[in-house]
């Protein structure tokens, strides 16, 4: 009896033994993958509070972030630069995270809160500003911020049929987000040119005279939001095996999904208040990242790097290596990510899949 039962025991054991091998590889790929990136993210970090029209040496950025440095490199580094990079760093992570949540929730790459409306909310809501009440600064952020939260309950409520399902949301978000572009269209063309130009600069999205008043609340709510996604991590996993799995687990699918939604809403919002609606980061980072990891789960922290790398990269591009002076980030994350999305359309449609 012992001998036949032997054969299925041993092949039970090596098949877990197999499993916990491949997790393992996996773990491991995740965490060089991870500090690979952590480590392109601090080479452009400094890189960017390097070159400029006035190039410091590397060895002087250092002595200025530890306070030993000249009054010339001080106001250059940390009154000039550096604002801008860590603007271009955290509404990175912002966005690239914001898009794996997403993409994860929704199980679509197009789920992307740039390509569901989210941030052409936030950008109906600052253009009202700055052509209709010739608002500027600070309030637009902020209008910005509520523009992003409400179309997102827009969304939510008009997708919701006893539930809200992926297709549903994504196809209201797309339809919620052309009726917005719309509208900013229409109240540009009616706007005086210095209007028109303040709005049309903010649309691109840029890190330009990004300043100390940019970092800090954007450092608050990232320092509230990323670790609420990171907890959250487990629930978005669950709910990417089905609703009806999900609720076998015990999970509240609903309130969790609003949670989540909510949380990822939250940091498109932010980030694009303090960026403006840089295109494409969001919708790049995640798919970057999870060929990265070979993972096709949420990869939520390595997505968060990448959109920081693609953000300071992208302006460092913007600001040296386009010719006739600098152009904003959002001019670079069109380029790059615009073939992207017709690439990932043309693929999907090739393999008959709709999202």
């Amino acid at each position: 009896m012992s001998a036949t039962l032997a054969p299925p025991a041993d092949r039970l054991a090596e098949a877990r033994r197999a499993v916990r091998a491949v997790r393992h590889r996996g773990r491991r790929r995740a965490l060089a993958v991870t500090l690979g990136l952590c480590a392109v993210a601090a080479a452009l970090f400094f890189l960017a509070l390097s070159v400029g029209s006035f190039p410091i040496p590397l060895g002087d950025v250092l002595r200025t972030l530890l306070g030993e440095g000249s009054r010339r490199d001080e106001f250059i580094v940390t009154g000039v630069r550096l604002p801008r990079v860590l603007t271009g760093l955290l509404a990175g992570m912002a966005f690239g995270l914001s898009g794996a949540i997403f993409q994860s929730l929704v199980r679509n790459p197009l789920a992307s809160p740039d390509i569901i409306g989210i941030t052409m909310g936030a950008s109906a809501s600052a253009v009202v500003c700055i052509v209709v009440f010739g608002v500027v600064g600070a309030a637009v952020s902020v209008a910005a911020f509520a523009g992003a939260l409400g179309t997102a309950a827009l969304i939510y409520l008009l997708a919701w049929r006893d539930g809200v399902s992926a297709y549903r949301l994504v196809l209201v978000g797309i339809g919620v987000g052309a009726a917005l572009a719309s509208l900013v269209s229409y109240l540009i063309s009616r706007a005086g040119i210095t209007s028109a130009q303040q709005a049309l600069i903010w649309l691109t999205g840029s890190l330009n005279a990004r300043a100390w008043t940019h970092v800090r609340p954007l450092a608050v709510a990232l320092a509230l939001l990323v670790p609420l996604a990171l907890i959250l991590l487990r629930g978005l996993e669950a709910l990417r095996l089905g609703d009806d799995t999900a609720g076998g687990l015990g999970v509240r699918v609903e309130r969790l999904r609003l949670t989540i939604l909510l949380t990822a809403v939250g940091l498109a919002a932010v980030a694009t208040a303090a960026a403006g609606p840089v295109p494409f980061v969001a919708f790049v980072a995640a798919p970057i990242a999870r060929r990265l990891v070979r993972d096709h789960g949420t990869a939520l922290v390595p997505a968060a790097l990448v959109g920081a790398i693609v953000m300071v990269a992208s302006d460092l591009v913007a600001q040296h290596l386009l010719d006739r002076g600098q152009f904003p980030v959002g001019v670079v994350t069109g380029i790059v990510g615009a073939p992207y999305l017709l690439w990932l359309l043309a693929t999907a449609n090739r393999v008959g899949r709709g999202g």
